[in-house]
Protein backbone atom coordinates (compact mmCIF):
# COMPACT_ATOMS: atom_id res chain seq x y z
CA UNK A 1 0.00 0.00 0.00
CA UNK A 2 1.08 3.55 -0.93
CA UNK A 3 0.06 6.44 0.92
CA UNK A 4 -0.74 10.27 -0.39
CA UNK A 5 -1.13 13.27 1.53
CA UNK A 6 -2.84 16.24 0.51
CA UNK A 7 -1.57 19.67 0.71
CA UNK A 8 -3.08 22.67 1.00
CA UNK A 9 -2.23 26.34 -0.19
CA UNK A 10 -0.81 26.83 2.60
CA UNK A 11 1.62 23.62 2.69
CA UNK A 12 -0.09 22.06 5.65
CA UNK A 13 -0.98 17.96 5.19
CA UNK A 14 -5.05 18.03 5.13
CA UNK A 15 -5.88 14.29 4.69
CA UNK A 16 -3.85 11.38 4.42
CA UNK A 17 -4.80 8.51 2.11
CA UNK A 18 -3.98 5.15 1.12
CA UNK A 19 -3.72 4.16 -2.06
CA UNK A 20 -3.62 -0.03 -3.59
CA UNK A 21 -0.51 -0.76 -5.05
CA UNK A 22 -2.12 -1.74 -8.43
CA UNK A 23 -3.14 1.74 -8.54
CA UNK A 24 0.86 2.63 -9.44
CA UNK A 25 1.65 0.54 -11.33
CA UNK A 26 3.38 1.51 -14.82
CA UNK A 27 4.18 -1.72 -16.32
CA UNK A 28 6.00 -3.51 -13.29
CA UNK A 29 7.12 -0.24 -11.93
CA UNK A 30 5.58 1.87 -9.05
CA UNK A 31 4.77 5.47 -10.25
CA UNK A 32 3.94 8.30 -7.95
CA UNK A 33 2.28 10.41 -11.19
CA UNK A 34 0.32 7.58 -11.45
CA UNK A 35 -0.72 7.70 -7.99
CA UNK A 36 -1.26 11.22 -7.71
CA UNK A 37 -3.22 11.15 -11.00
CA UNK A 38 -5.67 8.25 -9.06
CA UNK A 39 -5.79 10.70 -5.96
CA UNK A 40 -7.33 13.87 -8.68
CA UNK A 41 -9.74 11.10 -10.19
CA UNK A 42 -11.22 11.01 -6.90
CA UNK A 43 -11.29 13.90 -5.28
CA UNK A 44 -10.70 15.68 -7.62
CA UNK A 45 -7.81 18.15 -8.76
CA UNK A 46 -5.69 18.71 -5.90
CA UNK A 47 -2.21 18.93 -4.56
CA UNK A 48 -1.16 15.41 -3.61
CA UNK A 49 2.47 13.88 -2.69
CA UNK A 50 3.51 10.30 -1.56
CA UNK A 51 4.42 9.73 1.16
CA UNK A 52 5.74 6.77 3.37
CA UNK A 53 4.63 5.16 6.26
CA UNK A 54 8.48 3.83 6.97
CA UNK A 55 9.87 7.51 6.28
CA UNK A 56 11.81 5.88 3.56
CA UNK A 57 11.13 8.88 1.07
CA UNK A 58 10.43 12.99 2.91
CA UNK A 59 12.32 12.58 5.91
CA UNK A 60 8.90 11.66 8.10
CA UNK A 61 5.20 9.89 7.00
CA UNK A 62 2.91 13.03 6.75
CA UNK A 63 0.37 13.68 9.24
CA UNK A 64 -2.70 16.25 9.62
CA UNK A 65 -1.13 19.35 10.20
CA UNK A 66 2.47 18.74 9.07
CA UNK A 67 4.44 20.98 6.55
CA UNK A 68 5.17 20.14 3.55
CA UNK A 69 8.44 21.80 2.12
CA UNK A 70 8.66 21.54 -1.87
CA UNK A 71 11.82 22.99 -1.84
CA UNK A 72 13.57 20.03 0.38
CA UNK A 73 11.31 17.55 -0.02
CA UNK A 74 10.29 16.97 2.96
CA UNK A 75 7.38 16.54 5.55
CA UNK A 76 7.99 17.68 9.26
CA UNK A 77 5.30 18.23 12.38
CA UNK A 78 3.84 21.05 13.79
CA UNK A 79 6.49 23.17 15.53
CA UNK A 80 6.08 22.26 19.70
CA UNK A 81 8.13 25.39 20.92
CA UNK A 82 8.91 29.29 19.34
CA UNK A 83 12.40 27.97 20.87
CA UNK A 84 13.13 24.81 19.15
CA UNK A 85 14.96 24.12 15.41
CA UNK A 86 14.70 21.84 13.00
CA UNK A 87 17.54 19.33 12.22
CA UNK A 88 18.78 17.82 9.17
CA UNK A 89 16.17 15.09 8.72
CA UNK A 90 13.30 17.62 10.09
CA UNK A 91 12.78 16.98 13.40
CA UNK A 92 12.29 19.46 15.99
CA UNK A 93 14.99 19.83 18.50
CA UNK A 94 15.09 21.41 21.73
CA UNK A 95 17.84 24.17 22.15
CA UNK A 96 18.99 22.01 25.63
CA UNK A 97 19.82 18.35 24.60
CA UNK A 98 17.33 16.08 26.48
CA UNK A 99 18.48 14.40 29.28
CA UNK A 100 19.86 10.84 29.08
CA UNK A 101 19.44 9.59 32.44
CA UNK A 102 16.60 7.47 32.61
CA UNK A 103 14.29 9.85 33.75
CA UNK A 104 11.18 11.49 32.43
CA UNK A 105 11.12 15.36 31.17
CA UNK A 106 8.93 18.05 30.30
CA UNK A 107 10.20 21.18 28.28
CA UNK A 108 10.24 24.56 30.14
CA UNK A 109 9.87 26.60 27.30
CA UNK A 110 10.17 30.11 29.40
CA UNK A 111 13.04 28.80 31.60
CA UNK A 112 14.38 27.13 28.29
CA UNK A 113 14.87 23.47 29.86
CA UNK A 114 14.20 20.38 30.71
CA UNK A 115 11.85 19.66 34.11
CA UNK A 116 11.81 16.31 35.78
CA UNK A 117 8.63 14.55 35.53
CA UNK A 118 7.83 13.11 39.54
CA UNK A 119 4.69 11.02 39.82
Amino acid sequence: MAHFAEINEDNIVTQVIVVHNNELLNGAEESEEKGINFCESIFGHRNWVQTSYNSNIRYNFAGIGFTWDPDNNAFYTPKPYPSWSLDGDFIWQAPVEYPDDGERYTWDEDNQEWDLITE
